[in-house]
């Protein structure tokens, strides 16, 4: 029978987790550890940096990228229902990604192109090969900054969600070309946002309708949204985004009149939505019971397989690696994995304390959420501290160092 976690391993990750708290870089933050039957909460610290309100158990985050492993979710819903295929070109949903010019070299002129070699497939945005994504080590190349410049996406410094409404996004996007052939190569978060386009044309609903009647609902997210409603925004802490030089707490986004107070032009997948730990726990621990939430499916085995397991082919494994292995100190170890799945990350090499098939991933606001099938653990860390700096990457690091020290068997 597996059992839980050590007291004294549960204890070792309080003690580090406050230190965080307490040396004055994290004002405060939530953790959720489950594995079996038990789980764990730990609220430390206060909403704001200047004190206030402490956080709780029922705090609402900025998922930030996050968002990924669930948004992808409604659109395994369409494929277990026919309703899409894997190898179906989108062109019929998204006529504005039809007849693509792809740039010669990625970082080269955009009107330096070739003609696609095939149309995107579903199976691009799914896995991010649609040869469109953000590569924030290459901001001077041009197409970077068409992506701001044309307003795809909100200032490169900082706020990176989709700005216009969706029909808008897509006519913006259809004025670029692609960085890479459809299939060639991953890319980061194009595709995520693409996902939610498709899902909402569709099922002729918004991609949030959707989501809440076909995942969030199921499964009791009753706090999981793009928006977070009046009644609920002083559970919303603002984001900070500290500043490297001074360590300043500057305010990314306020609660009330912020980005996440009212209901947004465009349902970002690839990190629109707010959540809490137990509604994220709810989707991981669905997704560990290969679909099954209690007695109600809400996947199909299948389709939880294929979103958890690495779906990229062993020369865009290789090139997405590379890329890790090169970035490795930007992205302050929040870790190197190897593969990827449909919207998350997936372990296909021990290169830290999680083992190989642990599934998730991270989000730029200081959130981290993974589950471990071969553990039957989830871990989830949430904050309110951006990655402008490596301090909530350095928390989620020791978060995750110190959660595998507490397994016990």
């Amino acid at each position: 029978m597996m059992s839980g976690f050590s007291k004294a391993g549960l204890r070792r990750l309080r003690e580090v987790l406050t230190r965080h708290v307490e040396s004055g870089r994290i004002p405060g933050l939530v953790a959720l550890v489950s594995r079996g039957e038990e789980t764990h909460v730990e609220a430390i610290g206060t909403m704001r940096h200047d004190g206030g309100a402490p956080m709780r158990r029922d705090t609402i985050f900025r998922m930030a990228s996050t968002t990924k492993p669930v948004a992808v979710s409604a659109a395994m819903v369409l494929l277990d229902e026919c309703r899409l295929r894997l190898d179906d070109p989108v062109d019929t949903w998204l006529p504005e990604l039809a007849d693509r010019r792809v740039l010669k070299r990625a970082d080269g002129p955009l009107d330096d192109t070739v003609p696609a070699r095939r149309p995107i497939i579903v199976r691009d945005l799914l896995t991010s090969t649609l040869g469109l994504g953000l590569d924030m080590t290459a901001r001077t190349a041009p197409m970077m900054s068409a992506f701001f410049e044309r307003g795809v996406y909100g200032q490169a410094d900082g706020w990176l969600l989709p700005e216009p409404g969706p029909d808008e996004w897509m006519r913006r996007l259809g004025t670029l070309p692609l960085m890479y052939q459809p299939g060639e190569r991953w890319l980061y978060n194009v595709g995520d946002d693409l996902l939610g386009v498709l899902v909402a044309r569709v099922t002729g609903q918004s991609f949030e309708e959707f989501l809440r009647e076909r995942i969030f609902d199921p499964l009791g997210m009753k706090d999981t949204g793009f928006h977070v409603p009046d009644a609920k925004i002083d559970r919303l802490p603002p984001l900070y985004a500290p500043d490297g030089q001074s360590g300043a707490f500057n305010v990314e986004d306020e609660a009330e009149g912020g980005h996440h107070s009212g209901p947004p032009a465009f349902q970002s997948g690839g990190g629109g939505l707010d959540s809490t730990v137990d509604d994220y726990h709810a989707y991981f621990r669905m997704l560990l019971d290969h679909g099954m939430h209690g007695t109600r499916r809400i996947l199909s085995r299948p389709a939880v397989e294929l979103m958890t397991t690495n779906r990229l082919t062993s020369d865009q494994q290789a090139a997405r690696e590379a890329w890790a292995r090169d970035v490795s100190h930007l992205a302050y170890g929040t870790g190197q994995h190897g593969g990827w799945g449909f919207g998350m990350a997936v372990r296909t090499y021990r290169g830290d304390y999680a083992p190989v098939g642990q599934f998730g991933w991270d989000g730029g606001a200081g959130t981290t959420t993974y589950a471990d099938p071969e553990n039957r653990l989830v871990g989830i860390l949430l904050t309110q501290t951006g990655m402008s700096t490596p301090d909530s990457a350095r928390a989620i690091h020791d978060f995750w160092t110190t959660l595998y020290q507490a397994i016990d068997d």
